[in-house]
């Protein structure tokens, strides 16, 4: 069946429509707050007339939000993690104040209050999403992914900043409307898409109901149409104002034989004259047809894709494809803004050179009344009096800030806001400074949108790839030989898990099938070597300061120690990889350190007549065995059989283990952070991402990930 992409992700006009559905919510309290793996927030409200209201933002595959009928709502995972914790203490006793939409752009926030503070939820359903929590004065809370780029930065304990605001053309007048199609070179529908950031759907839509051809050149565009275009935009805001909604899932297509109706495809606020060739299911409310799309989103997608995947999985490369270039559409956009602020820095500066006299004499004048003893109040009023006189200096000034210690005036066609103690020369430094930070961010943003098109050419290939192969069926032969391990395209994998005493420590399987157990914290250390580490046994330790108390165990619990067992090189080799890589190496964001090795007999906890040791410390007697410069290196994997479980340690053995795994290594990404990272890898291997959802979580994930600062390995 190869009809239109289903829609995964809201549009901006789909949250100005639901902003003001959800405005019909105010007043609801919070019952409780959960999180679904690490992209899905779920608060439970009761309003006082509506009773229960259940509100759900996905910013993962399919990035919306919606209320969702009691029927529709996931059951509660079994134990809420930190984040869901967190919510939960700052939102009991709360109530919604209000939602709303942030400027022109995919971002809802939802604003709680109580008698002690306030707390605002912010859903970022753009790029990979995002859900961040904000105290009463705007700082970060806490956040699901941690953004720190040029542009912008989403981190706990930080002030949290919106993207850039985007031009809102549901709120332009005439000229700035028709002044922003006329700055582009391209056709009228690639300009209301990315220049007027409708999108490509809305794009369309708005030319049909204007009566203008999408493929028309802006340069052949007249006034009237433009006139018409603008006209039309008017109609749509004033509509969204209004709450005149009229909302619409439309399905594609249908099973003549069965008379089944066929999948769903879109979801819109009003009807769409580009959808009129599809059946559509009609709703009084927005928040219930968007309950309806996306509870059945897995349904029917994974009808489509299985119908058009000749009896393998095609995997979905369209919307991959269709997801890079918003991306990339966005990035572009980023620019743009980044350049004309950055020549709006730059024209201040020379504005203020230009008027050079103009500017001197205002500044001096406020520097020397200061220097009098007048109030910032008082030299506002001359001013104000000297512009009734017609004094030129006097009418530039606008107003005056003494808590800033600046003033804001006219200069050219420019209004400037200047820091007073400061000179002409100095003031134009700092704009033009800024000028030169703007277009660092406009580097990065460059640098990302390269880095988009190598996925996008990524993603390409691999299509390339699949279409040329006919997307066979493997042979019965095949199948044979990799039923029992193809585990990555199984749509459900069961169950099977048995806790084991060591998982209360860090630990791993060498190659050999050894098991090594390590330290999480001095107490572990303490309890491994007074508990664990029998005769036969190794000791291993980083020679830096930090790290875990390791045991390469030769023998089970249950077993009597055997000092006659031979370990293998290649296990001891790996040890001291485990011991290196969870030691304050790795943290210092070093790639190799020393590790030794000893005897269980060489490790007291008694000291020496004038030693100390502090808990969790241990003195070691007699020579030590060094592997020095030994790599840092870890691999996180996920075992499908005998048991489903995460695993983690050096590469090697949880690469021969798992049915997939990720290497890590130093790097940005804090544990919480990367963790989450690895999560989203891992799901998007599995065809079964509920399995992955149940056994491999973030913070499991996290248990096996070295303290510090990681990143996946390419």
């Amino acid at each position: 069946m190869g009809g239109m992409e289903p829609k995964r992700e809201l549009t901006s006009v789909d949250l100005a429509a639901l902003s003001g559905e959800l405005g019909a919510y105010e007043g609801s309290g919070v019952d409780k707050a959960y999180l679904y793996g690490d992209d899905m927030v779920r608060l439970k409200l009761r309003h006082y007339e509506r009773g229960r209201i259940e509100v759900l933002i996905d910013v993962g595959d399919t990035k919306h939000v919606r209320v969702a009928d009691a029927d529709n709502v996931p059951p509660a995972p079994e134990r809420p993690p930190n984040f869901a914790m967190m919510l939960r203490n700052r939102l009991a006793g709360a109530e919604l104040a209000g939602v709303e939409q942030f400027e022109f752009d995919r971002i809802l926030q939802f604003h709680f209050e109580r008698d002690d503070d306030s707390t605002t939820i912010v859903a970022e359903l753009f790029g990979d999403g995002n859900v961040a929590v904000l105290d009463g004065a705007g700082d970060v809370v806490d956040c699901l992914d941690t953004v720190r780029l040029k542009s912008r930065t989403v981190a706990p304990g930080a002030q949290y900043e919106f993207p850039d605001a985007r031009f809102n053309p549901l709120a332009v007048d005439y000229d700035g409307f028709a002044a922003r199609m006329r700055q582009s070179d391209t056709d009228v529908v690639r300009t209301l898409a990315t220049q007027l950031n409708f999108g490509g759907l809305w794009g369309e839509e708005l030319c049909t109901r204007a009566g203008i051809d999408k493929t028309q050149d802006i340069a052949d565009t007249d006034d009237e149409e433009i006139r018409r275009l603008y006209e039309t935009v008017g109609a749509l805001a004033e509509r969204l104002k209004r709450g005149d909604l009229d909302a619409r899932v439309y399905r594609e297509g249908s099973d003549r034989e069965s008379d089944e109706p066929g999948p769903r495809v879109d979801v819109t606020p009003v009807p769409m004259e580009e959808h009129r060739d599809l059946s559509a299911d009609r709703f009084d409310q927005f928040t219930a047809a968007l309950d309806d799309y996306f509870t059945h989103f897995e349904a029917d997608h994974a009808a489509t894709e299985q119908e058009s995947g000749g009896g393998r999985n095609r995997p979905d490369f369209e919307a991959e494809i269709e997801k890079q270039k918003r991306i990339i559409e966005q990035q572009q956009g980023a620019i743009e803004n980044f350049e004309e602020q950055a020549e709006a820095e730059r024209e201040k500066a020379e504005a203020l050179y230009a008027h050079y006299d103009l500017v001197d004499d205002v500044l001096t004048t406020v520097r020397s009344a200061r220097d009098e003893g007048r109030s910032w109040d008082a030299i506002e009023e001359r001013f104000a009096e000297g512009a009734e006189q017609g004094i030129d200096a006097a009418e530039a000034v606008r107003s005056l800030d003494g808590s800033e210690g600046t003033v804001t005036m006219d200069v050219g066609d420019h209004t400037v806001t200047l820091v007073v103690a400061d000179g002409v020369e100095k003031n134009a430094d700092r704009l033009y400074t800024e000028a030169k930070r703007v277009e660092e961010k406009k580097e990065g943003a460059q640098q990302a949108i390269a880095e988009t098109r190598a996925e996008l050419e990524a993603v390409e290939q691999r299509r390339e790839r699949w279409e040329a192969d006919d997307g066979e069926e493997e042979t019965d032969e095949e199948e044979e030989e990799t039923e029992d391990i193809d585990w990555l395209t199984r749509s459900s994998i069961p169950i099977r898990r048995n806790e084991q005493w060591y998982e209360q420590f860090r630990w791993f399987h060498t190659s050999d099938d050894f098991l090594v157990i390590g330290g999480r914290d001095a107490d572990d250390n303490e309890a491994l070597v007074k508990k664990y580490l029998d005769r036969g046994d190794l000791f291993f330790h980083a020679q830096a300061h930090g790290g875990p108390a390791t045991v390469l165990k030769a023998t089970g619990p249950s077993e009597p120690a055997d000092e006659s067992i031979e370990i293998p090189d290649r296990s001891k080799r790996e040890a001291a990889q485990f011991a290196v890589s969870y030691s304050s190496v790795w943290k210092d964001g070093k790639f190799a350190g020393d590790v030794y090795m000893v005897g269980p007999d060489q490790v007291s906890k008694t000291p020496e007549s004038g030693e100390y040791l502090e808990k969790g410390g241990f003195a070691i007697r007699g020579d030590r065995t060094y592997f020095e410069d030994t790599p840092v290196g870890v691999a996180v994997g996920i075992t499908c059989e005998p048991q489903t479980r995460v695993i983690g340690g050096p590469p090697d053995p949880i690469r021969e283990r798992a049915e997939t795994a990720i290497a890590v290594e130093p790097g940005k990404y804090a544990q919480n952070d990367a963790a989450k990272r690895l999560y989203r890898e891992f799901r998007d291997r599995f065809a079964d991402d509920t399995f992955v959802r149940k056994v491999a979580s973030p913070d499991r994930i996290q248990e096996f990930l070295p303290p510090g600062g990681s990143r996946m390995v390419e």
